[in-house]
């Protein structure tokens, strides 16, 4: 498991798998956001999977699958909504943790300065220089 802090409250990983739900809730996490869609993964790491291994470890699950549509705003603010209603510290996960990372700047770019989020994203290993013009565009809507 490779979890990456962007924040305090809010952290990425690449795929999880059931067995790490234990370890997630140990870590002091309460909410587990999943942003990987089902079609992308096998059968026993799907969102259901997760699902019922973080309920069983009594952590808050919130399923938001991420992928190249035309509901990207409307998916930020699902991931805003879910942040705002997390309890605890949340660990959101996809493929690789990018996407995550990536609806967390778009959601955060209201609030904080462009060049801050891209540096915690690099510093988490996402260097997502290439996204300062969206960035920019999304702050001034």
């Amino acid at each position: 498991m490779d979890i990456r802090a962007l924040t305090d409250a809010y952290s990425v990983s690449p795929q999880i798998t059931p067995d790490d739900v234990p370890t997630i809730a140990a870590a002091g996490y309460g909410t587990i956001i999943c942003n990987r869609p089902d079609e992308e993964i096998v059968p026993g790491l799907r969102a259901a999977d997760i699902a019922a291994a973080a309920q069983a470890a009594g952590l808050k699950f919130i399923e938001i699958p991420l992928s190249q549509s035309e509901n990207f705003v409307r998916d930020v603010a699902r991931q805003r909504e879910a942040l705002e209603m997390a309890e605890g510290p949340v660990l959101a996960y996809c493929a690789s943790g990018t996407r995550s990372t990536i609806v967390w700047m778009f959601g955060a770019v209201k609030t904080l300065p462009i060049g801050d989020l891209l540096e915690t994203a690099n510093r988490a290993g996402y260097p997502l220089a290439a996204l300062r013009p969206q960035l920019e565009a999304a702050a001034q809507m």
